[in-house]
């Protein structure tokens, strides 16, 4: 499946967020997306998911313009940087509504084996975006869209992420964001670059560096393999 947006146009006010965007996706690899704080990453991301609404915007998948939200369609997950699942929700309940297998996480994460009938309020910030991370990556959706998932996790447990996601992208389209530009830049087959509200493809690092961002000139998608 391809996805692919264009024609945005976002402003909050008088502050124009988004207004040259254009980013393609597709199963198979992984689409990242870069850019300084306020750049508009996750406006993008919500606005691919339909819970945020662009004065302009043109998704299509498959060449086909959709007119319904991602997310009234059930095709997409989207992990937001705020806490996504209820204090008071129990993890093998919410593994059970996920439709997601308890016992095969615990195969990559054996640590949270003791915390099958605790809830959600009982995890520490950085087990809690393990928890989440993982059902929105093995939702069975069409299209994966997640803001930030490293954040707060150990270095051991990104690298078991990104071995999932790698798994995951054979079947969904995966777009991610996040601060920790190096990760994003591992995992990605493809990485955009958000800056004064428009997007640029980035064939490797020192394109990066142009845009006063980073240096070193790696191909992009080569890092890591």
């Amino acid at each position: 499946m391809i996805l692919e947006i264009d024609n945005i146009e976002l402003s909050f006010g008088e502050k124009k967020i988004l207004y040259g965007i254009s980013l393609k996706a597709e199963t198979g690899k992984v689409t990242g997306i870069l850019g300084r704080n306020g750049s508009g990453k996750t406006c993008l991301l919500r606005i691919l998911f339909g819970d945020l609404k662009a004065k302009y915007k043109n998704i299509r998948k498959d060449g086909k313009y959709q007119k319904r939200n991602l997310f009234q369609s059930f095709n997409a997950a989207y992990l937001p940087q705020h806490q996504l699942l209820p204090g008071k929700l129990k993890l093998n309940k919410a593994f059970r509504l996920f439709q997601t297998d308890w016992s095969t996480f615990i195969a990559y994460f054996d640590s949270f084996e003791k915390y099958v009938n605790a809830r959600v309020a009982e995890l520490s910030s950085g087990e809690l975006r393990i928890v989440e991370t993982y059902l929105v990556l093995c939702s069975n959706r069409e299209v994966i869209l997640l803001d930030e998932p490293f954040s707060f996790i150990a270095p051991l447990y990104v690298q078991t992420f990104k071995s999932i996601i790698n798994e995951k992208k054979q079947t969904s389209v995966i777009v991610i964001t996040d601060h920790f530009y190096r990760d994003i830049i591992d995992i990605s087959d493809t990485v955009y670059f958000l800056k004064n509200g428009r997007s640029k493809l980035i064939n490797n690092k020192s394109d990066l560096e142009n845009e006063g961002y980073l240096s070193t000139d790696i191909k992009i998608g080569q890092m890591g393999r």
